[in-house]
């Protein structure tokens, strides 16, 4: 059975009188472990079609099955323990805790899922270190640069070992220098814990580090392509992916980027 299996989905706004359709019967089967990238401009309903598959945005028809739950059927309460269960976010904006650390950010998906607080920070850390942030553990989101919050994302998305992260233009924010690094872990994180992902963009630059690459047209899908170009390549360089990023991480975090 496929992890994700997205059928006939529609959505349609009411603006006033007028209708306007978001989604025009999507469907979308995605694997355990796949790297998918929905690409699109502005207004073509790839950010909706992520809300809608995470449980964040009811569809107006159709079916978003995960491991065989209809997460459309779910109320808020069960949607709720759902993600928190099986979901990673990493956004734009960051979407960091101001008043927090780096460090209690992080573990906040730990502690959603009960656990206790000395090994969810025990995690927390572990992770905080994987991203090269060990120095910037006791930092707040307005102590720390760009890079440095999107990799406290990063570490948050993955702490909880989900089976799926999304990843809404999560390099929109961040200088052509820094997206490539911050891209290059987000893959490899993935790729090493056989997690899917899948990203949202309208950067063709993005897209190529994609197994798949879905086009999103007004609300259609004009193209479901394998993606022949990927950067982050397969399992073979898994490792050297992630610990290349690492160590550029390290050296953005000695610069303060």
């Amino acid at each position: 059975m496929s992890l994700i299996q997205v059928k006939d989905i529609r959505k349609v706004y009411r603006l006033d009188q007028e209708r306007v359709v978001a989604l025009s019967r999507i469907n979308l089967t995605i694997e355990q472990g796949e790297i998918c990238c929905i690409l699109g401009t502005s207004g073509s309903g790839k950010s909706t079609l992520l809300n809608i598959m995470a449980g964040l945005e009811k569809p107006t028809k159709g079916a978003v099955i995960i491991e065989g739950k209809d997460i459309v059927k779910m109320s808020e309460k069960e949607l709720a323990y759902f993600r928190q269960l099986n979901i990673g976010f990493i956004f734009q904006s960051y979407n960091l805790m101001p008043t927090m650390t780096a460090v209690e950010n992080v573990a906040l998906p730990l502690m959603f899922k009960g656990v206790g607080r000395k090994e969810r920070t025990r995690e927390a850390k572990k992770m905080l270190k994987r991203v090269k942030l060990g120095s910037r553990m006791m930092h707040k989101p307005t102590q720390m640069s760009g890079g440095q919050q999107q990799r406290v994302g990063i570490a948050r998305a993955f702490v909880a070992k989900p089976k799926i992260v999304f990843a809404d233009e999560p390099t929109g924010n961040l200088d052509s220098h820094t997206t490539e690094e911050v891209m290059e872990m987000i893959v490899g994180m993935a790729r090493k814990y056989h997690e899917t992902l899948i990203l949202v963009t309208h950067d063709q630059d993005i897209a190529r580090y994609a197994d798949r690459i879905i086009h999103l047209v007004d609300g259609c899908i004009i193209s479901d392509e394998r993606n022949q170009s990927v950067i982050a390549a397969g399992p073979e360089t898994v490792e050297k992916n992630v610990d290349i990023a690492a160590e550029t991480a390290h050296t953005m975090e000695k610069n303060g980027v």
